[in-house]
């Protein structure tokens, strides 16, 4: 079964940094894609940094590009998201997801409902 729990939220200062982690496990693909979406209160869930498996290709949104940089640790089934220089506006439930890389192309990939699994949710808070 598939199953991914994130850990490493919390509150952080503005200009600050925070490493979010997504253990994952009970993969059923071959392929996949690791994701890193938000939720800020009131508005929608966003996708935000991407990581495929294989050849480790990733892929950003512009909101976060060049701050948010995704990695894996493939021995330890962990996906890591760096999170720079935050903002006020950065706020919100993070959460990481797993898709179908048959499913989840570089047209879909930020779209929540392509993805099959996700993990409960770890907030970010960013304020001084």
């Amino acid at each position: 079964q598939l199953q991914l729990v994130e850990s490493g939220g919390g509150l952080v200062q503005p200009g600050g940094s925070l490493r979010l982690s997504c253990a994952v496990s009970g993969f059923k693909w071959n392929v996949y894609v690791i994701g890193w979406f938000r939720q800020a209160p009131g508005k929608e869930r966003e996708g935000v940094s991407f990581i495929a498996s294989g050849d480790g290709i990733t892929y950003y949104a512009d909101s976060v590009k060049g701050r948010s940089p995704i990695s894996r640790d493939n021995s330890r089934g962990t996906v890591y998201l760096q999170m720079n220089s935050r903002k006020p506006e950065d706020t919100a439930l993070c959460y990481c997801a797993a898709g179908n890389q048959d499913s989840v192309n570089r047209a879909t990939i930020a779209q929540p409902l392509k993805y099959d699994g996700w993990g409960q949710g770890a907030q970010v808070t960013s304020s001084s």
